[in-house]
């Protein structure tokens, strides 16, 4: 919990690691632990695990909570450590942030709740809610609405980061840039906020934002923290070139559904023991494997680095 009086300090590439799963659908902890260990080798500022890319709604909370604990055990004080606690349930949010409090995460990130498209209203009490049972944790929101049906409005986070102390920011996965702006512009730039959306991470930092929750470092950690302390460098051409030449790895990500191609590729590597993603989703086809291996070839040198 080092980071976690100062959530400020919580800044650049975050990365949202993927569950690994044995072929037969158990949680593979070992490879999990791999999968952390190479992130802070590349130099990821921070790790991320239970959102989307991490499959948390087709996990039970105990699976969840011994995740967390595994990627804890393997992070120490090293770098911030935010998972995931969010579901559809308040029951299951209050369990999982309590034991990432408890286990010393930095800070929570809870989704907003998904399928019941809750007003901003009982959006606003949802994370009230959560807020005052944990005051001494700070939160993030998570807002994807494509994948929850809803969107936290800019006025409903001014709300929050006004009344709570311990609301500190928000994970922004809208491919509405306005949005973003919006966002700050309400509530001013002490509030944290990350780019969940791979080709706005950049554009983010230019208004002001603390760094990106990218998929892509699945891939290319040390990439995309380098394209973060570029920026920071004001060495602004080079972090452009970054940029671009992610570019494909940004595609081979949504070749299908998040995270089957990428966990794909994790197996090819040798990083983890098994691709296996739980139902609903399922592995890549046939054509999205031809089309994963041409992008793969075309960003190969930046899943490389280290």
């Amino acid at each position: 919990m080092k980071f976690r009086t100062d959530p400020a300090t919580i800044r650049g590439s975050i990365a949202p690691v993927v569950t690994p799963f044995t072929a037969d659908g158990a949680v593979d902890h070992d490879s999990l632990r791999g999968l952390v260990r190479w992130q802070l080798e590349s130099g990821s500022h921070g790790i991320s695990l239970g959102g989307s890319t991490g499959e948390p709604s087709a996990q039970t909370v105990a699976e969840r909570i011994a995740a967390m604990r595994t990627a804890v055990d393997e992070i120490g004080d090293r770098v911030p450590f935010l998972p995931g606690t969010g579901s559809h349930k308040l029951d299951e949010t209050l369990e999982l942030t309590s034991a990432a409090r408890d286990m010393g995460a930095d800070a929570a990130l809870v989704i907003t709740p998904y399928y019941a498209r809750p007003t901003q209203e009982a959006l606003y009490q949802w994370y009230a809610t959560v807020a005052r049972e944990f005051p001494d944790l700070p939160l993030v929101a998570y807002n994807v609405p494509s994948r929850t049906a809803v969107d936290i409005a800019p006025h409903t986070v001014r709300r929050l980061f006004t009344d709570f102390d311990n609301f500190v920011g928000v994970k922004e996965t809208t491919k509405d840039f306005e949005h973003f702006s919006r966002v700050l512009h309400a509530c001013g730039r002490e509030l944290l906020v990350w780019s969940g959306i791979e080709l706005l991470c950049l554009p983010l930092l230019a208004l002001g934002g603390a760094g990106f929750v990218s998929a892509v470092a699945n891939l290319a950690p040390t990439a995309v923290a380098r394209m973060y302390e570029l920026w920071e460098a004001g060495e602004f051409d080079a972090a452009r070139e970054l940029h671009y030449r992610l570019h494909p790895l940004v595609d081979l990500l949504f070749v299908e559904t998040n995270p089957a191609p990428v966990k794909w590729v994790l197996e090819q590597q040798g990083r983890i023991t098994s691709g296996h993603v739980r139902p609903p989703l399922v592995s890549p086809s046939k054509d999205a494997l031809a089309r994963i291996r041409v992008l793969l070839a075309e960003g190969d040198d930046l899943t490389q680095q280290i």
